[in-house]
């Protein structure tokens, strides 16, 4: 992995000088820390990472913004503690196209509606770097929770909040409770009438400029109520750095089959997976977007097998 948007600029900056008071406050190494950004998935070269600390360069782009994202969790510091010393840059790095995930022309237009509900403007100005999706599956075998975290990051001018939708294609359901976690808090909710779209606007703990970055995490929990659902993913408008999809099964309801289901642009993929060897499954996928990654699955013969 390359960092060749990073800027040579010469001499120390106020950004060069907090990196070195931050590693040298634990103290740790700079091999420490290229280390555990690469067990992060971030390979960051050791010659990349003394030119931050010197100030011969700065880091620009999606990997190396995501990368410093990473490097202020493992130093101790508050997100956006380094990545704000940036504000003179305005590159964001490659964006590539922002789409609608899902090719379904009706439900993009109870997006939109769910949007201007909210407030929020459509396509959405962020961007997701890197997101992990984990949900919990209860005893009876369907979804009871979930939760999600992401580096989110502003591609134009300045952000303050987010919209997160809960979206369920051709499947009525009431509003999952959906809470934020970190990094923010609940500003407004919205149901769309048919029920197939849920959303809340997450109001960011601090205003993001472009590009700076900000970790967030929010959870939904599903009512009693709710329809069985032997699914769950999360779709992208925006490609990503990465994309996890861990679904976690209560011991009670390991799945006798199960389905990867991704979507882009290009169409539908469903691929035949084998039976969990524990209590979980994970997909990953990385430089992904737009588009939707799932696992769906189920219990007695697969879908259309003879049983």
């Amino acid at each position: 992995m390359s960092f060749e948007d990073d800027v040579r600029r010469p001499g120390p900056d106020s950004f060069a000088s907090a990196l070195r008071d931050a590693i040298n406050s634990k103290p740790v190494t700079l091999s420490w820390l290229q280390r555990q950004l690469k067990a992060r998935g971030n390979f960051v070269s050791m010659a990349t990472l003394s030119y931050w600390r010197s100030g011969a360069r700065r880091p620009e782009g999606v990997q190396s913004l995501a990368a410093l994202a990473d490097i202020e969790d493992l130093l101790g510091l508050d997100g956006g503690a380094l990545s704000r010393l940036l504000r003179t840059t305005n590159r964001t790095g490659p964006l590539g196209p922002n789409q609608f995930p899902i090719d379904e022309e009706e439900l993009e237009l109870a997006v939109i509606e769910a949007f201007q509900a909210l407030g929020a403007e459509y396509p959405d100005t962020s961007r997701e770097l890197t997101t992990h999706s984990v949900t919990d599956v209860g005893p009876d075998g369907n979804v009871a929770y979930s939760i999600t975290r992401s580096i989110v990051q502003s591609t134009v001018g300045t952000i303050t909040s987010i919209p997160f939708l809960e979206i369920t294609p051709g499947v009525r359901t009431p509003a999952p409770v959906l809470t934020a976690v970190s990094g923010g808090r609940i500003a407004a909710r919205y149901s769309h009438p048919d029920g197939e779209v849920h959303g809340v606007l997450f109001e960011l703990d601090v205003p993001l400029t472009a590009p700076e970055t900000a970790m967030v995490e929010w959870s939904a929990e599903y009512p009693p109520d709710y329809p069985e659902t032997r699914d769950t993913g999360h779709a992208l408008a925006q490609k990503a750095r990465e994309l996890l999809v861990w679904t976690r099964f209560h011991p009670d309801a390991i799945p006798d089959w199960c389905e990867e289901h991704v979507e882009t642009p290009e169409g539908v993929t469903m691929t035949p997976l084998p039976p969990p060897r524990g209590t979980s499954v994970h997909l990953v996928r990385r430089a992904f977007g737009p588009g939707a990654l799932a696992l769906h699955w189920g219990y007695g013969p697969r879908e259309g097998q003879p049983g």
